[in-house]
C-alpha cells in the first residue's frame, strides 16, 4: 500500500477524501468543529440575564438602603412614629432577600455557562455553597431564597393587617406554596 492510501490508525480502508475531509458520521469534520465551536459560543447569549439579574439585584438593594434613609429620617422628624418599626424592618429584610435571590441567580447562570465551560473552571471566588454544580443547584437555592422572602412577605403583611380572614386565607396560601416548594425540592432531584 502507498502513501497516502490508509487512514493512518494502521488498517487498509482507503481514505475517502483529501486529509482535511475525514467524517465523523455523514457530515465532514471541519463542519462538524466549527458547529461545535458556534454552540459553545453561543453560551454568551447567557451573558444578558446575568446583566439584567446583576443590575435587579443592584436596583433592589438601592431601593431597601432609599427606604431605610429615608425611614430613619421621618423617625428622627417625630420619635413618636414607632408604630411600623417591625413592618419597616420585615420590608428592608423583604427587598435586601429579594436582591440577594436575583444576586445568587446571576452568579449561578454565570457559573454553570460562562465560567465552568473555560479551561481552568470558575474565576470567580464564590464561597463554596455558591457553587452550583449542575441547574439543580441553581434551583435548590433560589427556591430556597423563594420561600425565605415568601415567608417574611407574609410576616410583614400580617405585623401591618388588623387581621381578619384575608390573612387567615394568605397565610393558608402562603404554607401551601412552600409545602409545595419544599416537596419540590425533596422530591425533584
Amino acid at each position: 500500500m502507498g502513501r497516502g492510501e490508509g487512514t493512518g490508525d494502521g488498517s487498509s480502508r482507503p481514505e475517502t477524501g483529501s486529509a482535511g475531509a475525514f467524517t465523523k458520521g455523514n457530515a465532514p469534520v471541519g463542519l462538524v468543529g466549527r458547529f461545535e465551536q458556534v454552540l459553545g459560543w453561543s453560551r454568551i447569549v447567557v451573558v444578558v440575564p446575568v446583566i439584567v439579574l446583576v443590575l435587579s439585584a443592584m436596583s433592589s438593594f438601592a431601593y431597601g438602603t432609599d427606604v431605610f434613609v429615608r425611614s430613619v429620617a421621618r423617625v428622627v422628624e417625630d420619635p413618636e412614629l414607632t408604630s411600623h418599626n417591625l413592618g419597616f424592618l420585615l420590608l428592608l429584610t423583604d427587598l435586601f432577600l429579594v436582591g440577594a435571590t436575583l444576586m445568587i441567580a446571576a452568579f449561578g447562570f454565570y457559573d454553570l455557562f460562562i465560567a465552568s465551560m473555560d479551561e481552568g473552571g470558575s474565576s470567580l471566588r464564590l464561597p463554596g455553597w455558591l457553587r452550583m454544580r449542575d441547574l439543580n443547584d441553581l434551583k435548590a437555592r433560589v427556591i430556597s431564597m423563594v420561600i425565605l422572602v415568601a415567608a417574611v412577605t407574609f410576616a410583614d403583611v400580617a405585623v401591618e393587617s388588623k387581621g381578619g380572614l384575608n390573612t387567615l386565607y394568605l397565610g393558608a396560601a402562603v404554607a401551601l406554596v412552600i409545602i409545595a416548594l419544599t416537596a419540590f425540592l425533596r422530591f425533584a432531584r
